[in-house]
C-alpha cells in the first residue's frame, strides 16, 4: 500500500478509498491467503496531528480484524530534513511501536521507534519484513543488520520510502543517492534480502541487481498518488507461488471495484485495475535456489536398499556407487546387471540425485546416436526376470534426469526388453519394435509401449514433454486391466486400457539405458539414472520409491 497522503490532507482528503481497500483485504483474507500488508510511507500529506487523527480510525479497521500490517514514515509524515533520530512526532504517536505490539507478527523496533520488523508465516516457512524510516541513521542500519543476523535463515523483504526511481516511458528503475546508501549499508552484503519495495516517486518501475553474493535482488517502486483521486486507495498484490517459483503481481482499486458499475464516472472506469507491464507482471524466482545460501532445503536422509525391497519386488537396482561392471539386484532374485558398451564414453559416477531418491547418487550415461554410443546394462541370459510376464500386474519405477546437452536423443530408451514383436509371434503395429520399451520421444514425451502377452498389437501410454536437466520420478503401474504413467506421483493423461494376461517375452535380457529396433541398439541413454525398481503388482503412489 503506497503513498496515501492525498487522502489525509487537512480537510481536502477522503478516507473512503483506503477504508474500502482495508475492508476488501479483510474480506479476501482467506480466499487470497493474504498474510501481511505493508504501507510504504507518506500516510499523510503535511505530518499534522489532525491528519493522523483522520488516518488512525481507518487503520483500526485492520486492527479490529487482527490483520497484520506495517507502516513506515515517509517524508510527508515527519520532518523530512532529519533522519530517524528526529525525536517525537504525531507520526510516532499514531504509528509508533505501541500500535504494533499487539500483533503476533511484530518483532521489535529501534529505540527511536521509527524502524520495525515483522515475522510472518506463509507457504510453510517464516518470512521477515523490515519497515525502515525515510532516512535511517547509521545506527538504524546497524540495528537492521543485527535483526537479520538474529534470523539467519529467513528470507527478507525490505520496505522503505525511497530507494529506486523511474521515469515516464522508462519503467526500468534506477537508484537514487539515498537508494545507493541503502544498498551499500544494508542490501548488498545481506543475501537474505531478495525483494525491496518503495514508494515516494512515480511512475512505478522495477529493476533487478546482483548483490555481493551474486544473487538477484528485485527492487520495486510502486506509487499511485499521481493518479485519479489520489490513487483511489490502490493496492498492489504480491502473490507468492512457491510451486511455480513465481511471484505474480497485480494492482487493483477495491474502492472502485466495490461501486455500482452504473454509477462509476469515466475516470473511475479507467482505474479499476492497472494491466500495463509495470503494474501487472510475474517475477520468476527459484525460491529454493535463491534461499539456498542461507536456508538450504534439508536433504532427505538416504534410505538403505533393504527398506525398499517390498513384497513382490522382482528387481531393484541402485546406481549409487562407483561405476563397475556389475550392478547388484537388491531384490535377492538374482537379476544382476552387467555393463556393456556401444562405443564412446562410459558412464560416470555422479553425486547428483533426486531429492526424494533413497540412494544419494546416480550414474551419468553419455549415450548418443549416429553413430550409436554410450554404455548400458543388461540382465544375464538366464536371469529370472527375463521370463516373467507379470500377469497380475506390475510397477516399474525410475529416478531420471534427461541430458540437457543440445544433442538429438529422440526415441532413446531408458528400459527395454530384448526381443521384438515379430520374435514373440506378433504381426500387428510395427513388429520390429521391442516387446517392451520405456523411453522418450523426439519431443521428450514419456512413452511406454508394450506388446501384451495375449494381444497382437502394441499398447502405448504417452506422457507430456519432460524438461531436460531436471530430475523426476517416473512410474508405470498396471493392475492387469489398465496401465497408468506417473511423473513425480502425478497421474498423466494418455493411459489406455490394457486388457491382457501380462507382458510378451521371448525370454531374453532386459536392458537399462538402451532401447532397440529390430534387436539393434541404435543409441545409448543420455542423462542420469538414480535407481530402478520392478514390482510384480500395482502400487499406489504412496508406495512409490519417492514417497
Amino acid at each position: 500500500m503506497p503513498d496515501t497522503q492525498y487522502q489525509f490532507d487537512q480537510d481536502r482528503g477522503d478516507p473512503a478509498p483506503l477504508t474500502a481497500t482495508f475492508e476488501y483485504l479483510i474480506e479476501q483474507r482467506t480466499a487470497e491467503n493474504i498474510v501481511f500488508t505493508a504501507h510504504l510511507g507518506d500516510v499523510t500529506e503535511n505530518a499534522l496531528a489532525s491528519e493522523f487523527a483522520q488516518a488512525d480510525p481507518v487503520f483500526k479497521v485492520m486492527d479490529r480484524a487482527r490483520m497484520p500490517y506495517s507502516v513506515l514514515a515517509g517524508n510527508h509524515d515527519i520532518d523530512g530534513s532529519k533522519d530517524d533520530t528526529r525525536g517525537p512526532s504525531p507520526y510516532l504517536d499514531t504509528f509508533g511501536p505501541q500500535r504494533f505490539r499487539r500483533m503476533a507478527t511484530y518483532g521489535g523496533s529501534t529505540a527511536n521507534g521509527y524502524n520495525s520488523y515483522h515475522v510472518f508465516r506463509a507457504a510453510g516457512r517464516q518470512w521477515l519484513l523490515l519497515a525502515m524510516d525515510w532516512r535511517p541513521s547509521d545506527a538504524s542500519f546497524a540495528w537492521a543488520r543485527d535483526v537479520i543476523a538474529k534470523h539467519p535463515k529467513l528470507p527478507v523483504i525490505l520496505t522503505i520510502h525511497e530507494l529506486v526511481n523511474a521515469d515516464h516511458g522508462q519503467p526500468v528503475a534506477y537508484f537514487t543517492d539515498q537508494g545507493n546508501r541503502v544498498w551499500d549499508q544494508l542490501v548488498n552484503e545481506t543475501d537474505q534480502i531478495f525483494l525491496t519495495l518503495n514508494g515516494h516517486y512515480w511512475p512505478p518501475g522495477r529493476v533487478t541487481r546482483k548483490n555481493a553474493a551474486g544473487n538477484d535482488v528485485h527492487l520495486h517502486l510502486t506509487n499511485y498518488q499521481d493518479r485519479y483521486y489520489g490513487g483511489s486507495g490502490m493496492v498492489r498484490f504480491y502473490h507468492f507461488d512457491l510451486a511455480r517459483n513465481t511471484i505474480d503481481v497485480e494492482t487493483i482499486a477495491p474502492w472502485i471495484l466495490g461501486q455500482d458499475p452504473a454509477r462509476r464516472n469515466a475516470l473511475e472506469e479507467g482505474e479499476l485495475e492497472l494491466t500495463d507491464d509495470t503494474n501487472r507482471f510475474s517475477i520468476p524466482i527459484d525460491f529454493e535456489q535463491r534461499f539456498n545460501g542461507f536456508a538450504p532445503e534439508p536433504v532427505r536422509p538416504a534410505r538403505p536398499a533393504s527398506q525398499l525391497v517390498i513384497a513382490g519386488t522382482a528387481a531393484y537396482w541402485r546406481f549409487d556407487g562407483p561405476v563397475t561392471d556389475k550392478v547388484i539386484d537388491y531384490s535377492g532374485k538374482g537379476n544382476h546387471l552387467t555393463r556393456a558398451q556401444l562405443g564412446g564414453d562410459t558412464p560416470t559416477a555422479s553425486g547428483e540425485f533426486h531429492p526424494d531418491q533413497p540412494g544419494h547418487a546416480s550414474w551419468l550415461f553419455a549415450g548418443g546416436k549416429d553413430p550409436a554410443r554410450g554404455g548400458y546394462l543388461r540382465t544375464a541370459d538366464n536371469a529370472p526376470l527375463n521370463a516373467m510376464t507379470f500377469s497380475q500386474g506390475y510397477t516399474i519405477e525410475a529416478f531420471v534426469k534427461l541430458a540437457d546437452d543440445g544433442q538429438d536423443h529422440s526415441w532413446e530408451g531408458l528400459l527395454s526388453r530384448v526381443g521384438t514383436g515379430r520374435d514373440a509371434g506378433k504381426t500387428g503395429s510395427d513388429p520390429d519394435e521391442p516387446v517392451v520399451k520405456l523411453g522418450f520421444s523426439g519431443g521428450l514425451q514419456v512413452q511406454w509401449a508394450v506388446y501384451p502377452a495375449n494381444k497382437n498389437d502394441t499398447f502405448t501410454n504417452w506422457g507430456h514433454e519432460q524438461v531436460a536437466g531436471r530430475w523426476f520420478h517416473l512410474a508405470v503401474v498396471n493392475d492387469g486391466r489398465h496401465s497408468i504413467v506417473y511423473v513425480d506421483s502425478s497421474e498423466l493423461l494418455r493411459n489406455p486400457a490394457t486388457p491382457s494376461n501380462g507382458l510378451a517375452t521371448v525370454g531374453k535380457p532386459w536392458l537399462v539405458g538402451a532401447g532397440h529396433y529390430a534387436n539393434t541398439i541404435d543409441q545409448g541413454f543420455a542423462g542420469h539414472i538414480g535407481e530402478v525398481r520392478i514390482v510384480t503388482r500395482a502400487l499406489k503412489p504412496a508406495q512409490f520409491l519417492n514417497a
